[in-house]
């Protein structure tokens, strides 16, 4: 598990993040002045917020970001094994405090937090069974854009083409099972692509009512 980050920046200054037992240490060196502090696991919504070149973790209870990273520093790898251990590290935190079953908690965020991926129930179909109808095809497409931007060609095209295809056709059975097919087939890439878009969450959480 990666539990520090070094990151610099060549306007904005450097930064070293370090996941120490229940908190994330921060130090931030700027051309001008220096800074450090600490934010508590617990406190921190585990599903980051993308801000132009950064990736802000914000409080479970208030608004403005707590963290902000410089996207893809020092290179994409570092920064993805970082970002997962630190959402996987929050939402244990929380847990812990809360009272909370890690078992309990939606297959979509659980895939987020593990680098192995989940095992949905019996099969593709079993899991677009439990997809929400109503899709929204502009935010899909919004997923897609994110991705591409973010994230190696080489390690989303299966996932790339699975979203085209139900942009297209967002009631499409077909559709839906191949998207949910291309979502299990990523492997430890699903935490950066649940990072990077949301909305794939959304998608494969659950919905009894069919509703949005």
């Amino acid at each position: 598990m990666a539990v520090k980050l070094i990151q610099k920046h060549l306007i904005k200054g450097n930064q070293e993040l370090e996941i120490v037992d229940d908190a994330v240490n921060v130090r931030i060196k700027t051309p001008f002045k220096e800074k450090s502090f600490s934010v508590v696991l617990s406190i921190l919504n585990p599903d980051p917020v993308i801000r132009r070149s950064y990736l802000d973790f914000h409080s479970r209870v208030s608004c403005g970001p707590l963290l902000s990273l410089f996207i893809n520093k020092p290179n994409r790898e570092e920064f993805n094994a970082f970002v997962d251990t630190l959402r996987q590290r929050a939402l244990e935190e929380y847990n812990a405090f809360a009272g909370i079953s890690l078992s309990t908690q939606p297959a979509a965020l659980a895939a987020n937090t593990f680098e192995e991926p989940p095992e949905f129930e019996n099969s593709d179909k079993a899991q677009t069974a439990r997809l929400r109808k109503n899709i929204d095809a502009v935010k899909i497409d919004t997923a897609i854009q994110m991705l591409e931007r973010y994230l190696n060609p080489k390690d989303i095209k299966p996932i790339v083409s699975a979203l085209n295809a139900l942009k297209e056709n967002p009631q499409n059975d077909a559709c839906l099972t191949e998207f949910v097919k291309a979502f299990n087939e990523l492997g430890s890439t699903q935490g950066a692509v649940l990072t990077y878009a949301p909305y794939i969450g959304v998608l494969l959480s659950d919905d009894p009512f069919g509703s949005r």
